[in-house]
């Protein structure tokens, strides 16, 4: 995707033939259309078990390793540095299962995350006796990651560092590079990052990042559901296998892998990487990133416009340095359950209102009641038209 044309790129997604107006693609994105067809033919002409001789056997194992091969190398890993399992959730819990932990150890656990970043490590550390140590901030309405707050948390004994790229809540984008120095200032620590937020609308470079573990799901970037944990193959020599006895144990899939890798989903994963500008790591499209400014300023303007009605969560400005367009609010004297469902009554605008798993961030850091935030979650296939129709549409609902 060199050149960024709208109406070519709605054509790549079949869901989007239709009124529904999707803005919960944090949630999950829709799906391309290459990956659909890409998945049918090989439950058509392939769906056998990995590693046979024969012919169909054969193929079905090519297939399958090259969608692994693509998908490490969109992130600048080697394949043997990834696994694919069901889900960003179970891939850090197999993690944590893994790493090799001794008492006393301690862990530091950012607060602004998914409980998918949060809650492996909250019970490893209960059932092997590590420190917990809480990485968050004073209630606020703009809460950030700051590397430098996290040095003082920091001590001889850190074994781990968990953190978001992106909240799935707060768009703001943190300096993960920054994060991973002050990190690995402590011989041994471990940096441990969830990017799924994030991947949608940025590539990732993980070794320019310098990480030791990262994450992201696929079907929150235009593919099939299923998700990639990155190893780095110096972090795994903290690891050890949870297969079985018999099997190699020499890449993070023989390590945390336990078959969980669908077949079918997996050997799609090129069709993704194609579409996103090839495996060239660490290149995002220009115009996607400038459209998806256009988009979130179109709605972060508005809701700049009236400060005594609308409170943002996150980074109040549009420049995609700084945030990408998952945009979060809530409304003076309403509940979000409120505006959301009175929006979809007379539109079909498709978004949320929750706290959308980042539980502790909303209670604690943001302060809100259960009903948590309204979410808009913007990415490249939506329109300006859209989102000015639904600033217009909520406009209409709030005040008229």
């Amino acid at each position: 995707m060199s050149e960024f044309d709208i109406a070519a790129v709605r054509k790549k997604f079949p869901a989007l033939d239709q009124e529904q107006v999707y803005f919960d693609n944090a949630g999950g994105s829709q799906t391309l259309g290459d990956v659909i067809t890409s998945i049918s033919n090989y439950l058509s002409n392939r769906n056998v078990q990995l590693g046979a001789s024969y012919k169909v056997g054969r193929e079905s194992t090519e297939y399958y390793t090259t969608g692994c091969n693509a998908g490490a190398k969109y992130i600048n890993a080697e394949p043997d540095e990834v696994v694919i399992g069901p889900s960003t959730t179970q891939l850090f819990r197999n993690l944590s299962q893994a790493i090799k932990f001794s008492p006393g150890d301690e862990l530091v656990v950012s607060k602004f995350d998914h409980e998918a970043n949060i809650a492996s490590w909250v019970s490893i550390a209960e059932r092997q006796n590590l420190t917990l140590k809480w990485w968050t901030s004073a209630p606020t309405t703009n809460p950030k990651l700051d590397p430098e707050s996290l040095k003082g948390l920091l001590s001889p004994r850190t074994k781990l560092v968990t953190c978001t790229q992106a909240s799935n809540i707060l768009g703001t984008i943190h300096d993960i590079k920054a994060i991973a120095q002050v990190v690995h200032s402590i011989p041994g620590a471990m940096l441990c990052v969830d990017s799924v937020a994030y991947a949608p609308h940025r590539r990732i470079d993980v070794k320019d990042l310098g990480v030791d573990f990262l994450s992201f799901s696929w079907y929150k970037v235009y593919g099939p559901h299923i998700a990639m944990l990155y190893g780095s193959r110096a972090a795994q020599q903290q690891l050890t296998s949870l297969g079985h006895y018999f099997n190699p144990s020499t890449t993070l899939e023989n390590k945390l892998g336990l078959a969980a890798a669908n077949y079918e989903l997996t050997q799609s994963l090129p069709a993704v990487v194609r579409y996103l500008g090839g495996d060239e790591p660490g290149k995002t499209s220009n115009g996607i990133v400038a459209h998806e400014a256009k988009l979130q300023k179109i709605l972060l303007d508005y809701l700049a416009s009236k400060p005594d009605i609308f409170t943002v969560y996150g980074d109040p400005e549009s420049d995609p340095a700084r945030r990408v367009p998952t945009v979060s609010f809530g409304v003076k004297g309403k509940g979000s359950r409120e505006v959301v469902e009175s929006v979809e009554k007379v539109s079909n605008f498709g978004f949320r209102w929750g706290h959308f798993y980042s539980k502790r961030l909303v209670d604690e850091v943001l302060q809100l009641g259960d009903e948590g935030v309204i979410r808009v979650s913007m990415v490249h296939y939506n329109t300006e038209g859209e989102i000015r129709s639904f600033v217009e549409t909520l406009d209409r609902v709030l005040f008229r």
